[in-house]
């Protein structure tokens, strides 16, 4: 495994630049794709590939479970590599070029039958799941190898979310206006075009995050048996705790993600305004993300995803009685974007403490197979809100590409912008309620490092 000497305290300070610039890059990477699929792979189907809503429907529910097996075994392929690059690194070289490929095969659309279509739908969509497993579920994984200090990993964490939102912010405000113009009137070209340029840029971001970061020499670690990977688990309550919320947290994004065309489009009746609110939804966060270091020493982790849950809970009632007033959709949009960014960057801080704490109670380490299960939870979430939007639409008679739909149809879309993700963020909170492990943490850190010297010295 490479180690790097650094006596240098500037060359330190240095190389602790390159790792945290490298790190977030990764989801730079990730999000100049996935947060195309997020916007408009649905809209995608229903309106450009013609494709039914039902059938969608079912296809993201069982794309998703299958696909969510996959980041369980990707999860334990982690625990149980070992190479010179480390456990997780590896992954960022050879799954970019596959994730980037089938991003551009999936906004393709083949000239077969309408079955055929979805047959192609299927293997496209459930070949880039696989693909952004590959690189995804590292990206998790890898955090608690970087770095012990806690607050590092916040800081690392921050980058990172600067970075997806730096991704989310270059496709909602650009992704439109360069369909258009790659596209020449065809938005079936267009997304072809576009995806196939994010997809180029996002496998050589992946290759610089390989380049930039370096993973902690692991002293007598042995890779963990299948049975005592679960033993840890269930032994870990704080995961147990987390990972509910993931359900409730990212079912509550995904389908809100997924609706925003159709919101502003047919609700609002102003589909450029889509533009603006998605643009605003990550631009504020990835400012609202600097905040996160000074307000996690404050107020904790727990306090903070809370308080932060709580604003964008208010972001999106001001919304909803703002109802077609574009200033109160705008002031709505900024309160929930502030409360969100905060929310997710410290979510993901989160995630490599009960890694720590599984360790310090059972003396496993198994910070691969607890990110792939975290992730196979947010495929789970996809699933069920990719499922839930597809149902709402096809249950509201939508009618793909008319602005003027009936109530039902309004209803559906509402639901799925607005009421679901609310009641889900509600959701959220109380779970988030039962989560004590910041008071512990502290000990914790001390004990762990207290028998990683001894196991040193030994």
């Amino acid at each position: 495994m490479e180690t790097i000497q650094m006596n240098n305290p500037k060359r330190k300070g240095l190389m602790k630049w390159q790792q945290r610039l490298g790190y977030g890059v990764s989801d730079l990477a990730c999000n100049l794709i996935w947060q195309m699929i997020s916007l408009y792979l649905l809209y995608f189907y229903t309106d450009i590939m013609h494709l039914n809503a039902a059938a969608i429907s079912l296809m993201f529910v069982v794309t998703r479970f299958v696909d969510g097996i996959t980041d369980l075994l990707v999860g334990y392929l982690i625990d149980h590599t070992n190479t010179r690059w480390g456990k997780s690194r590896p992954y960022f070289l050879f799954g970019a070029i596959p994730f980037a490929l089938f991003a551009f095969l999936c906004f393709n659309v083949p000239d077969f039958s309408a079955s055929g279509k979805l047959v192609y739908a299927y293997i496209t969509y459930f070949g880039l799941s696989l693909a952004y497993t590959l690189v995804n579920v590292p990206m998790a994984s890898i955090l608690p190898s970087l770095t012990n200090d806690t607050e590092e990993r916040t800081t690392l964490s921050t980058s990172r979310k600067f970075f997806a939102f730096l991704g989310a912010t270059i496709v909602s405000s650009t992704a439109l206006a360069l369909v258009a113009f790659f596209g020449n009137g065809s938005e079936k070209l267009g997304f072809k075009m576009v995806m196939g340029l994010f997809g180029i840029v996002g496998s050589l971001l992946f290759f610089v995050t390989f380049f930039s970061v370096r993973e902690l020499p692991v002293h007598g670690s042995k890779s963990p048996s299948l049975k005592t990977v679960f033993h840890s688990l269930r032994k870990n309550r704080p995961w147990v705790i987390f990972a509910i919320n993931i359900l409730f947290m990212w079912t509550s994004f995904f389908i809100q993600s997924s609706a925003l065309v159709y919101y502003f489009s047919v609700v609002v009746g102003n589909k450029s305004l889509s533009v603006t609110v998605a643009t605003i939804m990550s631009i504020v966060p990835m400012f609202a993300n600097f905040l996160v270091p000074f307000l996690a020493r404050r107020l904790g982790k727990r306090n903070l995803y809370i308080l932060s849950s709580t604003v964008q809970l208010i972001g999106l009632i001001v919304i909803m009685f703002a109802d077609k007033v574009v200033s109160g959709i705008l002031v709505g949009a900024f309160i929930s974007a502030i409360g969100y960014g905060i929310k997710e960057s410290i979510y993901f801080s989160m995630q490599a403490d009960p890694v720590d704490y599984g360790e310090w109670k059972t003396g496993v380490n198994v910070s691969g197979s607890l990110s792939a299960i975290n992730g196979f939870l947010g495929k789970v979430a996809q699933a069920i809100s990719g499922g839930l939007a597809g149902a709402l639409l096809a249950w509201g008679m939508y009618q793909p590409g008319e602005t003027l739909q009936n109530g039902k149809a309004l209803l559906a879309i509402k639901a799925m912008y607005l009421y679901v993700p609310m009641l889900l963020i509600i959701c959220s909170i109380i779970t988030m309620l039962f989560y004590h492990l910041d008071k512990i943490y502290p000990q914790i850190k001390n004990e762990l490092v207290t028998r990683k010297d001894r196991e040193e010295m030994e």
